[in-house]
């Protein structure tokens, strides 16, 4: 039974629209809202505009109610698409989303309840960004609270996930909970039962989600935050909270021997814990245990070497913060273990891998999962696997060169599910033990001697130029044309460094051009300002 909202025939029909993308279950939930309603005695009516790609291919459900008025036999007239300024509710699959309702209009500050899942699915313009691409979540949420009359938010995508469910069943459950519609806990629950399909998991993640929504109701005086009991911390924050651990906490995951790296870095942990600057240990732990994985204990501590002279300069020409050396140890630790084919074989054919995809895709046991990778080598990163003097005949090598192209011209499929794909990234994965005798490793090392060199330079002379150096290994990432392109970048960088290093205003400089490098993906900005 509803709630016994008044209507009259002059009144307007209740109207909420739903952005979800592709997978989340948006149209399941317009559909359960229709049914509910119905069942309710309310005219129901919704439709979808689908979008075309992740992101601005959000689909918008629409959908309005109106009830059956004693007496009246006309049917009211509904709208096929929201209007900017008349939603009365808002639901959002995804943080991004609420911002982009926020931007098209959606909410008013008069009539709307906003319910959005606090978690990130970031764009691709985000992932493909040079630089921190990411926007602010923080900033979302402040202008999703300013924006709407009611907002309910929480970690959707989360209760879903331990529920084993859909989104669209937790963000049901959070609409409920918030009172908006004037029907009963009950006549959610029974248009759930009505669909047929994985009922159990979707009234548990409905039913959590109802208790997050309820809670966000309570006046702040009395509950302090509703995410210490729930988990709505958005899901961009919870990559860096290994950064939030204390010195101590990191060196007992390495003291543990279930840990991937295992009781052999416990020396290389006390080393740390010894000779360098406290705020740096978090940073260094992670710099080891990230060396060690891609190549061995060796490796890492040639991480810890190569930073020794940098920990020197930072004590005796520092300004007392150690962000130079921290920002050094950040980007070495990245530098070192650049991606190549045996790298990305290797991180193909893990058992973690395997079974984080079938998380994700919530395979059953009845079901066989495939994975298909979508490859498309080049033949320098053939060459950059060889050993030195075999990687440069290839590249010398005009009719090796262009057999590869040719062979790898429409990109290469292989299903790492199968014995064939999974033996040959085995394969890859394998060469591990002649890596430091490859044309790339050789290459990489005397890079990052030659940066670290400036680097100590400067530190006695600028300290803040050399922060800014320290930053400028942000340029250099990803694989094939994205490393290339950004190798030029940091290149064109380092030499205004050597040009302009005794110049009053070096620093400013360097800093806009290193901005400007991270503001494209091919450099025209950065060449456009040097020109």
């Amino acid at each position: 039974m509803s709630k016994g909202a008044e209507f009259t025939k002059d009144s307007r029909p209740i109207t909420m629209a739903i952005l979800a993308m592709g997978g989340e279950g948006g149209g399941v939930l317009a559909d359960w809202a229709v049914d509910m309603a119905e069942h309710c005695g309310y005219f129901a009516q919704t439709t979808s505009v689908p979008g075309v790609a992740q992101r601005t291919g959000t689909t918008v459900y629409y959908l309005e109610f109106f009830p059956q008025l004693e007496g009246e036999t006309r049917e009211p007239v509904l709208s096929t698409m929201a209007a900017p300024g008349e939603v009365d509710i808002v639901v959002a699959s995804e943080l991004m989303e609420s911002g982009r309702a926020v931007q098209r209009g959606f909410i008013s500050k008069e009539i709307t309840t906003l319910i959005t899942s606090t978690h990130r699915v970031y764009s691709m313009t985000e992932k493909t960004a040079l630089g921190d691409g990411r926007v602010d979540s923080d900033v979302l949420m402040e202008s999703s609270r300013n924006a709407a009359k009611l907002f309910i938010s929480g970690d959707f995508a989360k209760v879903a996930e331990t529920t084993k469910s859909l989104i669209s069943a937790a963000l049901y459950g959070a609409l409920a909970g918030s009172g908006a519609l004037p029907f009963e806990k009950s006549d959610f629950i029974a248009s759930i039962e009505r669909g047929g399909v994985g009922v159990a998991n979707s009234i548990n993640a409905f039913e959590r989600s109802f208790e997050i929504a309820t809670q966000c109701l309570v006046p702040p005086t009395k509950v302090k935050s509703v995410d210490i009991s729930i988990g709505t911390k958005p899901r961009d924050v919870a990559s860096q909270e290994s950064n939030t651990l204390s010195p101590e906490e990191e060196l007992a995951i390495i003291n543990n021997p279930q840990t991937a790296v295992g009781f052999k870095l416990q020396e290389l942990a006390a080393r740390i814990k010894a000779d360098f600057p406290e705020p740096a240990i978090v940073m260094l732990i992670n710099g080891i245990k990230r060396c060690a994985d891609y190549q061995d204990v060796a490796y890492a501590s040639r991480y810890l070497d190569r930073l020794e002279s940098v920990r020197d300069s930072e004590a005796k020409f520092g300004d007392g913060t150690s962000r130079t050396f921290f920002e050094v140890a950040r980007y070495t630790a990245l530098w070192m273990t650049y991606e190549d084919t045996i790298r990305v074989a290797d991180l193909k054919i893990r058992r973690s891998r395997f079974s984080r995809v079938g998380n994700e895709a919530q395979v059953q046991s009845d079901q066989i999962m495939q994975i298909r990778e979508f490859l498309h080598p080049r033949s320098e990163e053939f060459a950059d696997t060889l050993p030195t003097a075999m990687g440069r005949w290839l590249l010398r090598s005009k009719p090796v060169t262009a057999f590869i192209e040719k062979l790898a011209k429409n990109g290469i499929i292989l299903q790492t599910t199968s014995i064939r794909g999974y033996l040959a990234l085995y394969f890859i994965a394998r060469l591990k033990p002649i890596r430091p005798r490859s044309l790339r490793f050789n290459l990489e090392q005397q890079r990052m001697d030659l940066w670290v060199s400036i680097i100590n330079r400067e530190i006695a002379n600028n300290y803040d130029l050399a922060y800014e150096i320290a930053e400028c290994a942000n340029l250099i990432k990803g694989y094939g044309d994205t490393h290339a392109n950004g190798w030029r970048n940091f290149s064109l960088v380092m030499e205004q460094v050597d040009l302009l290093h005794n110049d009053s205003g070096v620093v400013a400089r360097i800093s806009e051009l290193r901005k400007a490098a991270l503001a494209d993906d091919d450099g025209t900005k950065l060449r456009a300002i040097l020109a």
